[in-house]
């Protein structure tokens, strides 16, 4: 018989590259197969793939190499510490009372998308800048204000980041190589002004925030000597969060942390009762405080020489950006913002979604969040998709990464450290895309969150980086 015969006699377990429905045919004639996902690298673009090929390159791979390693050291040797609170007029570089931080690369006004435009009105108000809406979106245009991306001020702001003068910081300082990081608080509910919402509810709330919670937490920092965040971001990770959209563990673990310095300040019993009340209102208070520690721990990784590890992904609601080591200050590399994939809330459609807009990704490119999805599972619920998917994310990301943190690991994973270090060359050549769990919040302003759920940025950042990673290294 014929090595032909034998072949069509025996039972064959194939192997499908390519079109997957392919595999599907075949499993349709009683066969086995499996489906590997490739894409020809760069996506068969001559330029990236010449772009790969020169950073082939066996002097410049060394150089390469040696950077990405230094880079993902700081990046997991990083110990960021929660040392304190205070208004952003008081300790962010640069703030002014007329200057407004606000996520993602940089944008104008004229620019900005429904939920931006929403915050950045509503927090002039706040500010007293303006005496309602109307003037507010007036003065947003005239050139009185300054607007600058959070990142370009070390700060990160989730959703649409506005960030002004007199909100409260968490102040954050890598303790391993000093450099500090900061981000505003949580204001908890769907319905506020990060997601664009900015009635009088909006305002008395952050009113509220700026007189009576951010001075209480300040007070009460001064009393501590500052409390370990990645310590507690790893008992967190084991006890069911992912630390972007799953904050139940973390804001627990937070709160009880802060609890015997908040009862010594002098505040009266009714106003710290209304901060815990706050506080349980949302598991979502902690949030904020793992996205100023992954931006400490980025930012020591920040202006190596040659180095290929992604530093920053955050996004304006229109465009997407990247930050990569090699490329020091301020290169931004953008693409369009995608839309969220996931559940709405009752009595809404995709349809009325903004795109994806937010500095939080900052966890993703640390390797929490959608990075760390195996270890919380329950996350499902919120964004959509299945347990199994949310394992793979976890697993999948490796492929794009440098190294594991074993500082931070996954206990269904067998306690893997985070996939750490997206490296993006290896973005290019896989054509994976880092995976990003997120809020969405509606694509007019005034309303607020509607929905959760995945997303990933778009490839035309990682080329762009890529080609400029290329120009750049001899």
């Amino acid at each position: 018989m014929s090595k032909i015969n034998e072949l069509f006699n025996s039972k064959i377990s194939a192997i499908n590259v390519g079109i997957e429905f392919f595999k599907d045919d075949i499993l349709k004639q009683n066969a086995t197969a499996a489906h590997l996902e490739w894409k020809p690298p760069g996506g068969g673009k001559p330029e990236l793939i010449a772009a790969l090929d020169k950073l082939e390159n066996a002097e410049l791979l060394e150089k390469i190499e040696a950077a990405n390693k230094l880079a993902v050291e700081r990046i997991v040797n990083s110990q960021p510490i929660l040392i304190g609170f205070d208004q952003a007029i008081n300790c962010v570089p640069g703030m002014t009372k007329t200057t407004i931080l606000h996520s993602g690369p940089p944008i104008t006004w004229d620019r900005m998308n429904g939920a931006m435009k929403g915050a950045v009105t509503g927090a002039i108000v706040f500010e007293g800048l303006a005496k309602d809406l109307e003037e507010a979106a007036a003065v947003a245009a005239s050139g009185q204000i300054t607007f600058a991306p959070c990142h370009e001020h070390n700060c990160v702001g989730s959703m649409a980041g506005v960030t002004s003068a007199s909100m409260f910081m968490h102040i954050v300082e890598n303790k391993t190589y000093g450099n500090i990081a900061y981000t505003n608080l949580s204001e908890q509910m769907s319905k506020i002004l990060r997601m664009g919402a900015n009635d009088e509810t909006v305002i008395a709330r952050l009113n509220w925030m700026r007189d009576v919670l951010g001075p209480m937490l300040r007070d009460a920092m001064k009393l501590s000597n500052g409390i370990d965040l990645r310590l507690m971001l790893a008992q967190a990770l084991h006890m069911g969060d992912e630390c972007h959209n799953r904050n139940n563990a973390g804001t627990s673990l937070l709160i009880q942390a802060l609890t015997p310095f908040i009862l010594e300040t002098n505040f009266t019993t009714e106003q710290k009762r209304e901060v815990f009340d706050f506080v349980a209102s949302s598991d979502y208070f902690s949030g904020p405080t793992w996205m100023a520690l992954c931006k400490c721990a980025l930012d020591a990784a920040h202006g190596i020489e040659n180095s290929t590890i992604v530093t920053t992904m955050a996004r304006n609601g229109v465009e997407f950006g990247i930050r990569v080591s090699g490329m020091a200050g301020n290169t931004w590399f953008t693409g369009p913002a995608q839309k969220v994939v996931g559940p709405m809330f009752a009595g809404y459609k995709p349809e009325d979604s903004g795109l994806d807009i937010g500095d939080s990704a900052i966890t993703e490119t640390y390797g929490i969040g959608g990075f760390a999805m195996a270890a919380a599972p329950a996350i499902v619920a919120l964004v959509g998709g299945t347990v199994d998917e949310a394992l793979g994310f976890s697993t999948k990301m490796k492929e794009i990464t440098t190294t594991e943190n074993p500082n931070v690991t996954i206990p269904l994973l067998n306690f893997s450290g985070i996939a750490t270090g997206i490296d993006a060359r290896n973005v290019i050549q896989t054509g994976i895309l880092p995976v990003i769990n997120t809020a969405i919040a509606h694509k007019d302003a005034g309303i607020g969150m509607i929905g959760a759920g995945i997303t990933y940025p778009p490839m035309e950042a990682f080329e762009k980086a890529l080609l400029a990673l290329s120009e750049k290294m001899n």
